[in-house]
């Protein structure tokens, strides 16, 4: 293969990655308009819920443990 047909087989494939994406970019566009953002929020609320609910916070960030660990490495 010649550094010319190389070069026209990169413009090829660039040229259809620019078209394969406007393609996508154009469907991605598509379902942002098309979704229900009050559903959506609704069901990432249940599950941010259900989340929380299962795995409780800590009571603590752990920085006093933390800073317990470095002072016994200091002595």
């Amino acid at each position: 293969m010649t550094d010319t047909e190389r070069r026209e087989r990169m413009k090829a494939y660039v040229k259809g990655w620019d078209e394969t994406g406007a393609i996508l970019e154009a469907e991605r566009d598509e379902r942002l308009r098309n979704t229900d953002t009050v559903a959506s929020l609704r069901r990432l609320n249940s599950l941010f819920n259900s989340a929380v609910h299962l795995h409780p916070p800590d009571t603590t960030s752990g920085l006093v443990e933390f800073y317990k660990i470095l002072s016994r490495s200091r002595r």
